[in-house]
């Protein structure tokens, strides 16, 4: 599976930007998505998961009720929906394809993801 992350760009606090996650290769439905973001010097945070059939979604504590993830498996992409977007939320925005999985503490864990894709960068100015 390769997974190319678009969509990202400078907004403004309170803005909002819609991350596309387009995936290639075989089985799609079968693999769950994670979106990860990275902030300079800090570590790569989990943000948002969703199963291979879209039915169960899991969010960061910090992104509960302004992010929301889901999936349109005919066209093999998974969109992450940003609101009330903050400063903090600015950082490199990484999708990734794993196993499924039906935990939030599944979808935090990095390694449980075999694809990444190159990541796509979120601005928020205040």
């Amino acid at each position: 599976v390769q997974l190319q992350a678009s969509g990202g760009g400078l907004v403004q606090a309170g803005g909002s930007l819609r991350l596309s996650c387009a995936a290639s290769g075989r089985r799609f439905s079968s693999y769950g998505i994670g979106w990860f973001r990275q902030a300079p010097g800090k570590e790569r945070e989990f943000v948002a998961g969703i199963s291979g059939g879209g039915g169960s979604t899991y969010y960061a504590d910090s992104v509960k009720g302004r992010f929301t993830i889901s999936r349109d498996n005919a066209k093999y992409t998974v969109y992450l929906q940003m609101s009330s977007l903050k400063p903090e939320d600015t950082a490199v925005y990484y999708c990734a394809a794993g196993g499924g999985g039906y935990s939030v503490a599944y979808y935090q864990d990095r390694d449980r993801y075999a694809y990444w894709g190159r990541g796509t960068q979120v601005t928020v100015s205040s």
